[in-house]
């Protein structure tokens, strides 16, 4: 099958040196805010992101994760510490982070170092979530193989006797938070005959302060 005729004119806007914020996060926020505020116009989860890491045998892997938070410390996303993604991360604790917005036509990258947030953070978030939710976490031995779907829908369905809608359900152990704190950002935004704009933020720590952190912004060719 060849997909070579497939175009898009990509012609949603421009970025400029002069739209970018001087802080990163704030630019994120930004572009986020347009998409979380206008659902309509940006159908889907504008959350969705990819996330690539590098395993003990050195295999990349990416999936769709979800993020769940952002601040200055980093983005943070939550999954069991014994999936391919854990056991990845806990070989090389560094990790990339990829956003699609096609109906915008743009996407961020973000590197940076990960680190498992802590069992308070998890547990809170662990009990804001959907009773259901909860449930199949439990259930789910994540990247493991299964028989079928019945052998995952009977723990789930075992669980849910054991523990009835309303009630408590205690957190796998094994289950929690990561965190990425940034040193890398590009911002791209689609052009027309694929003169793309790219923009990189690169950290600068001034004699390894991150009370001094400081972001170089470069303009990338497409």
């Amino acid at each position: 099958m060849s997909l070579a005729g497939m175009r898009d004119p990509y012609d949603q806007g421009s970025l400029r040196r002069s739209d970018l914020d001087a802080d990163p996060f704030a630019q994120f926020d930004a572009w986020m805010d347009v998409h979380v505020g206008a659902r309509e116009a940006y159908p889907g989860e504008p959350n969705a992101m990819a996330l690539a890491t590098v395993d003990p045998d050195g295999r990349p892997a990416a999936r769709m994760v979800l993020l769940k938070g952002v601040s200055e410390a980093g983005f943070t996303w939550f999954t069991r510490y014994s999936s391919r993604k854990g056991v990845a991360l806990a070989s090389d604790g560094r990790a990339a982070l990829l956003f699609y917005w096609p109906e915008a036509q743009r996407q961020v990258r973000v590197e940076g170092a990960v680190a498992m947030l802590s069992e308070a953070e998890s547990d809170a978030y662990f009990a804001s979530r959907p009773h259901g939710s909860r449930l199949a976490a439990v259930a789910s031995p994540q990247s493991t193989i299964v028989p079928d779907r019945e052998a995952l829908e009977v723990r789930v369905a075992r669980l849910s006797c054991a523990h009835p809608d309303g009630g408590p359900i205690p957190r796998p152990p094994d289950w929690g938070g990561y965190r990425l704190a940034p040193n890398h950002f590009e911002f791209w935004q689609g052009r027309r005959n694929r003169l793309h704009d790219r923009f990189r933020y690169v950290l600068e720590l001034h004699d390894g302060d991150p009370a001094a952190r400081q972001w170089t912004i470069e303009r990338l060719a497409p």
